[in-house]
């Protein structure tokens, strides 16, 4: 019995002492499992504001086509002024004199008229669209009737040039041709420096 008693009281005392070690020393946490709070988690970023939408215009996708169309040929024109000009002053002043460079000539003039037409299409079409626009009206208004006027001037050149079929009156024919070519030149260019420095 002694014996029997004795152990009992080993077991319970080493029992004890095994529930004071663990309240003294705790399990702690892994400290790979613990969260981190990250910047983005304290302070959240702020939603971006909508974009403000486009601004409407009153015009429609077929009229800035066209006015693309009307400005990215512009840059055509006084280079093809100065080629013209200058083959014009480099023909002969007899007839059928310098063939090659007189075909140059009326193809160059041929692609003049056919510029001026289709800028005259487009710019036409354009600004009667935009009739009821006052922003730069008079100068709108002027840079179109420079241009007609032009236009107009580049096709009476073409019909008065010079045949070599009539010598007799080849002379007075090359002459009025080319009075008519620097005055359509002459025109053409005021129109188009006006539409430049207006920023139309």
């Amino acid at each position: 019995m002694r014996i029997a008693e004795a152990g009992l009281l080993i077991c319970f005392f080493s029992m004890t002492g095994w529930a004071q070690d663990a309240q003294t020393n705790p399990v702690l946490p892994d400290q790979d499992t613990i969260a981190i709070p990250t910047p983005a988690s304290v302070n959240p970023p702020l939603p971006t504001p909508p974009q403000a939408p486009p601004t409407p215009t009153p015009y429609t996708r077929a009229y800035e086509v066209r006015q693309n169309i009307h400005k990215y040929a512009s840059y055509a024109t006084l280079p093809l002024f100065a080629t013209e000009f200058a083959l014009g002053e480099s023909l002969g002043s007899e007839p059928g004199s310098s063939g090659s460079a007189r075909g140059l000539h009326g193809a160059v003039g041929a692609g003049l008229v056919g510029l001026f037409v289709l800028n005259t299409v487009t710019g036409g079409w354009n600004l009667w669209q935009s009739r009821h626009e006052k922003d730069h009206r008079t100068p709108r208004m002027l840079h179109g009737f420079l241009m007609i006027a032009a236009n107009a001037g580049f096709v009476a050149t073409a019909a008065s040039a010079p045949s070599r079929h009539n010598p007799s009156a080849f002379e007075h024919d090359r002459s009025v041709h080319h009075n008519m070519a620097i005055a359509s030149i002459g025109i053409g260019t005021a129109g188009y420096l006006l539409a430049v420095f207006v920023h139309l």
